[in-house]
């Protein structure tokens, strides 16, 4: 089934109506989001609270074990003092539903979830100094390190062998590598693809395994302001790409995303980095692939994003918003190859602690 037979394409008013009947909820309003391949509605209740209905695609929703464990994430997070979106009961107790709607493809199965709509503006949209960055670093290790410590009698499910977005499924690009015809960037993905093969799977086994969340990125981290000229993260979205992983590679993810309409892109690792560091330093083989598992995710994002949009073609601004300033950026880390840009990186981020370490003892 292709992506655009299985995404939900509910109207208002079935929106409207899913959400009364299993969620009591009055409904005051309720438009449509952005989305990939599920489809996410912002609903505000007659008493005035604001929530995220998210109809999973029919494809992901056959995978119940997959998504009871998301869902449960999101929980286990929150009560650990993560700001991650959360699921709300139905009127039943329960936290998901399994409906039969027809969207325009026959009658399909899609997972209906009530979240939490979380306060705050999406990172993408604000000036990211250099410590906004080392928190985003920062908490996407925090994340992983807490979820070493969940535990759940479907975190198998997590094992999601040969899914796309997972950083371990890069060789599998190759099938695609046909929508990039015509394309200059499509021989340094080939080559990126032939380094990853060579390079990092190799090293697998000297990374050290967790769980990743796997789209910690400019969209969904939201901040607050917190003071006259900074911020602070205060939201978590999007649990969909969640897999068993690596360390290194959430950190790759979540340099690659914090790259993305920055002014000095390259520089930006190093605060990610610091901040990344503070929680759980790399190992030396993680370091070495660092820089070629960040090219590996822009050319995840530039592939799946030009693939997509030959399915929803009506769909092609939000599918090539990361892509589209990616492909420069993927250019721009390869011409500068991999010494310069970990000289930035590492260096940086060295001097990002050390200066730190100055202010705070000026401080105290």
């Amino acid at each position: 089934m292709s992506v655009k037979e299985s995404k939900p394409n509910l109207t208002i008013s079935q929106a409207t109506d899913i959400t009364g009947r299993l969620f009591g909820l009055m409904v005051s309003s309720v438009r449509p989001l952005p989305s990939y391949s599920d489809q996410n509605f912002h609903v505000v209740s007659s008493e005035g609270g604001q929530y995220l209905l998210k109809v999973t695609n029919s494809a992901d929703s056959q995978n119940l074990p997959l998504l009871e464990v998301q869902t449960y994430t999101m929980n286990f997070l929150r009560q650990r003092g993560l700001p991650a979106q959360t699921a709300v009961p139905m009127v039943t107790g329960q936290l998901m539903s399994l409906e039969e709607i027809d969207c325009g493809f026959g009658v399909q199965k899609y997972l209906v979830r009530l979240l939490t709509f979380l306060p705050g503006t999406m990172i993408v949209k604000v000036t990211c100094t250099p410590q906004l960055l080392y928190e985003a670093g920062r908490t996407a290790a925090t994340m992983d390190t807490g979820l070493l410590q969940m535990e759940h009698p479907h975190l198998r499910a997590l094992q999601r062998k040969n899914f796309i977005w997972s950083l371990a499924s890069v060789p599998l690009l190759e099938q695609f590598l046909p929508v990039l015809d015509g394309d200059p960037l499509q021989e340094v993905v080939k080559k990126v693809i032939e380094q990853f093969k060579n390079c990092v799977v190799p090293k697998l086994n000297s990374f050290r395994k967790c769980i990743n969340h796997g789209d910690f990125n400019d969209q969904n981290i939201l901040v607050e302001p917190d003071g006259p000229s900074s911020y602070r993260i205060s939201g978590i979205l999007d649990f969909g790409n969640m897999s068993s992983g690596y360390f290194v590679f959430e950190l790759a993810i979540t340099i690659m995303y914090m790259m993305i309409e920055r002014p000095r892109p390259l520089a930006v690792g190093a605060a990610v980095l610091a901040g990344w560091e503070s929680v759980i330093p790399l190992n030396p083989e993680e370091r070495d692939v660092l820089y070629l598992l960040v090219l590996s995710r822009f050319c995840q994002s530039l592939v799946m994003a030009h693939y997509t949009v030959l399915q929803q073609p009506e769909n092609e601004e939000y599918l090539m918003v990361t892509a589209r300033p990616g492909a420069r950026l993927l250019q721009l880390l390869w011409e500068t190859g991999k010494d310069e840009v970990e000289k930035i990186w590492y260096s940086g981020a060295a001097e990002f602690i050390q200066n730190s370490r100055k202010t705070d003892r000026v401080n105290n």
